[in-house]
Formats: C-alpha cells, structure tokens, sequence
C-alpha cells in the first residue's frame, strides 16, 4: 500500500469566534473527518463497517493546542495509526497550515471495535481482513 494522504480542509467562518479562530468544539470534528478520510483510503468506508456490524466509538480525546487556526487557513491533518490490538486502536493526528511543516495542533484518539449489540469485539479473529487492513498501516512513521 502506497502511504496515506493528508486531509485537506478550509476553514469556515461559522467554526470561528468573534475573533474569527477556530470554536475548540470543531476539533473533534476534524479529527473524524481525517480519520474517514484516512480509513476511505484503506477501503474501510465506515458504512460499509456498520453494515458488517462493525463499530468504533471514541474512547478517548486528548488535544494540545499550540497555534490558533482561523478563517480562511488552510489545514492539512495527518493522521496515523499509532497502536493497535485485536478490540482498540489508537491515532495520532497532527494539524498544519497547509504546505508548511508549522505544526498548528496535536491530537490522539482512542477506539473500541464493537459489535452491532455494543459489545467489545476481537477484530482480528471476526474479520481477520479488517484487522489486517489497519496493521498495513500501523508500521508507517509518517504520511505525505
């Protein structure tokens, strides 16, 4: 597998205060759109999960924010998958002002596999494929 493209993504107006940074609330929400993005390039589309009775709720949200993020930036999220086992995974996601290497955010997530009943699920011994599609890309140390 070639490695993972960055989510790319402008910022709107209506996610900004009066003084036009970013709302602390809209993190999590970029978070799990680089994350879709990130597993749609895995050929993981998360409907495609839950009709296979896949779930995977947040456990787990930790952000550090180092720069404000304001109307009209441009950012670039990298997110990789940093550990993993059979019932959760983790992520990391980096947030820059697109093209640059200035770091404007760092996050990292936790995930439960569950079942369709909320159940905890052994990923990699019910859908072996699944699982195998997420290890492919625990070992890469970066994304484009």
């Amino acid at each position: 597998m070639n490695k993972l493209e960055p989510y790319i993504r402008v910022i709107n107006y209506y996610e900004t205060d009066q003084m036009h940074v970013v709302h602390h609330s809209n993190y999590a929400r970029y978070l799990e759109e680089a994350r879709l993005h990130m597993m749609d390039q895995l050929d993981l589309s998360y409907d495609e999960l839950e009709r296979m009775g896949i779930i995977i709720p947040v456990m787990e949200l930790h952000d550090y924010y180092i720069k404000s993020i304001t109307y009209g930036d441009i950012i670039e999220i990298r997110p990789l998958i940093i550990r993993l086992s059979p019932v959760r995974f983790s992520l990391k996601y980096d947030i820059f002002r697109s093209g640059t290497d200035e770091l404007l955010h760092h996050a990292e997530t936790t995930h439960a596999f569950l079942d369709s009943d909320f159940k905890p699920m052994n990923l990699k011994k019910k859908y072996p494929e699944v699982y195998q599609k997420f290890d492919e890309v625990l070992s890469y140390e970066e994304v484009l």
